[in-house]
């Protein structure tokens, strides 16, 4: 289906719907046995920047039997035009509609796209129940981070993919391409699914509750399948697929340059941190093949700027051996490096020097409290002096602007540690005026603060969110401190980060909420122009749910918890002692100090201190 070119010239960014960028994949709809519709629960310019999907959609069409398109939700002037006129939504690659395809996955990315994805699926025809969906309808497959706490969603998804995708994403299509050669049915599908690891089927599992509210129990509704869903993981990165061109885009995205994916997990273990713990165990790729990579896709894409993603690029045990490879060939071709996630403790002069975008671009660093107190607590481990030390560095070098990011409402939080937010902001101002080499400019300090949300699978998921009043009171109070000009405050919206922790934590019975949301025309509430709190409150009142039980509780330490299904390799008890370790105000080393004991089954060979370097 071709949109009408009369409709294009009606929205704001056409360049969203048209396709046909450079890089695309083009197969013969007769020559293929499986049609997947990778959807992003957002706009173009998000999705076409996330790692996972180009990984993904490159893994699929290597198959000569799977053709993997996209798909992305419309903004709201398409999508009135897509009302008026009938036309439903559809993939980007045929502009065949959604409801045309084998197999529709979404990624989960964030919990505020949960009504984003039930309207992609009402847009496209597609019925929202997984228990009202037939065999001709397609099957709705759901990964990605929120994944990990299925439950919001299960009444409208036949499969989560839990961990990492690589090779889940081609088995799903096997067995589909099987189902559709031979006389099974969509349940014996499901079952089928639900004996493989990784492969969650929420139907096929009952949920009793307390008379309290909290989950009683699950139970499996066949013996041979799961009884807890254990995650994904690619254990050598270094023969993992990685792809060697790109979809190019018309329009300017969110990050419009190649990323360049180091490795996967964190030594660290902050205790507020999802991706720290499901993500674990570290893997590293080699130098080689990360040097292999990148000259790969800027000769194959034209891109003058690669990103080093990870989850904190300076613990990459071969960082100054990348840089220094990568810099052999990059300043010749004028392509820049930039480093995303730099830790204070490892920012130094040699690496500003190499790394163009720290030279030219803003520096931020994340110190998350105020006092050092808490930064124990959350087990950030660094300390005030480190932090000063790297904005010394990067006055020296010529900055005279910092960002620095903190998150309030974090257990044990006191006024005092709010007072120290602002008192750490104004000793980076008062260290640019004693660094001699400084340049002879005022200093401007942001301080970007979040609220804390609690994530399932970290030491901190039994703790309840402060309520919305609570954190309210402490970013005004924040505001009422800082009484210096050179000073910015900046922080989240509390509403938006109080309907994220319900959905974080909670249950398959926030299905009829989010089925109300629909109703209702709720969608894209991760943006602010189109988020309503209060509406939200609305929604949870009109179908019976207390939203507090769910954000502002504190779960019980015996309690089963809604994500107890999942098994991502971190065992509950270490999360348990971490907890314990925070109310101690104890710190626990990295990884590559002393093992902990997590119950991530490390593995060796690709890191200089894993495992036989360390013991529990």
């Amino acid at each position: 289906m071709k949109i009408p070119e009369s409709l294009l010239k009606k929205v704001e960014k056409p360049g969203r719907y048209v396709g046909g960028e450079w890089g695309q994949i083009i197969k013969d709809k007769k020559d293929v046995d499986v049609r997947f519709a990778f959807c992003f629960p957002d706009t173009y310019e998000i999705g076409m920047s996330n790692l996972g999907i180009r990984i993904l959609y490159d893994i699929m069409n290597k198959k000569d039997y799977i053709w993997c398109e996209r798909a992305y939700a419309p903004w709201t002037d398409m999508e009135q035009l897509m009302i008026e006129n009938d036309i439903p939504l559809w993939a980007v690659e045929s502009g065949d509609e959604l409801k045309a395809f084998d197999i529709v996955g979404f990624t989960l990315q964030y919990e505020m796209c949960y009504t984003t994805v039930l309207n992609m699926l009402g847009l496209a025809g597609i019925p929202i129940m997984q228990s009202e969906r037939t065999k001709d309808d397609p099957l709705i497959v759901c990964g990605g981070p929120c994944a990990y706490n299925s439950e919001p969603m299960a009444d409208f998804v036949d499969i989560f993919l839990i961990g990492e995708g690589e090779d889940e994403v081609v088995e799903l299509c096997d067995l589909y391409r099987e189902y559709k050669k031979t006389e099974m049915t969509k349940d014996e599908l499901l079952h089928r699914a639900a004996k493989i690891d990784g492969f969650y089927v929420p139907s096929l599992y009952d949920v009793e509750y307390n008379a309290d509210g909290t989950v009683k129990s699950y139970t499996p509704k066949y013996d041979d399948i799961q009884k807890r869903v254990k995650k994904r993981i690619v254990k050598d990165l270094d023969k993992a697929p990685y792809p060697e061109n790109l979809v190019m885009p018309y329009i300017e995205t969110v990050q419009d340059r190649i990323v360049l994916e180091v490795y996967r997990g964190c030594i660290r273990g902050c205790r507020f941190c999802q991706a720290g713990m499901v993500y674990r165990p570290v893997r590293e790729k080699s130098v080689e093949t990360l040097n292999s990579e990148a000259k790969t896709l800027v000769e194959n894409t034209g891109y003058d700027e690669i990103t080093l993603s990870s989850l904190s690029i300076s613990d990459y045990t071969c960082i100054d051996k990348l840089t220094d490879e990568l810099l052999k060939w990059t300043d010749d071709k004028k392509v820049s490096l930039s480093l995303p996630s730099l830790r204070v403790n490892s920012f130094t002069k040699e690496l500003m020097d190499k790394i163009s975008t720290i030279r030219t671009g803003g520096i931020t660093f994340a110190p998350e409290a105020g006092t050092q107190r808490l930064r124990d607590v959350i087990n950030k481990n660094i300390d005030k002096d480190e932090l000063l030390r790297a904005c010394r560095v990067a006055f020296s070098g010529g900055k005279t602007a910092v960002k620095l990011y903190f998150m309030q409402g974090l257990p044990t939080e006191t006024d005092e540690d709010l007072d120290g937010i602002i008192a750490l902001a104004r000793d980076v101002i008062e260290e640019f005026y004693r660094t001699p080499d400084r340049v002879k400019r005022q200093p401007q300090v942001t301080i970007s603060a979040a609220c804390f949300v609690p994530k399932p699978f970290t030491p901190f998921q039994w703790e309840g969110q402060c309520g919305y009043d609570e954190l309210c009171r402490r970013q005004k109070y924040v505001t009422m401190k800082n009484t210096d000009r050179k000073i910015r405050y900046n922080y989240h919206d509390a509403c938006t980060s109080r309907i994220e922790a319900v959905f974080a934590r909670g249950d398959r019975r926030l299905g009829k909420a989010l089925v109300e949301a629909h109703r209702r025309g709720m969608r894209l509430d991760s943006w602010e122009e189109f988020f309503d709190y209060e509406q939200w409150l609305d929604v949870f009142r009109s179908v019976g749910i207390d939203e507090s039980f769910y954000a502002n509780r504190t779960f019980g330490e015996d309690e089963i918890l809604p994500w107890d299904i999942i098994d991502i390799g971190v065992s509950k008890e270490f999360l348990l002692r971490e907890r314990h370790n925070a109310y101690k105000e104890k710190t626990t080393p990295a990884c590559s100090e002393k093992c902990s004991g997590c119950g991530a089954s490390c593995i060796g060979g690709k890191t200089a201190w894993c495992p036989k370097n360390v013991t529990p």
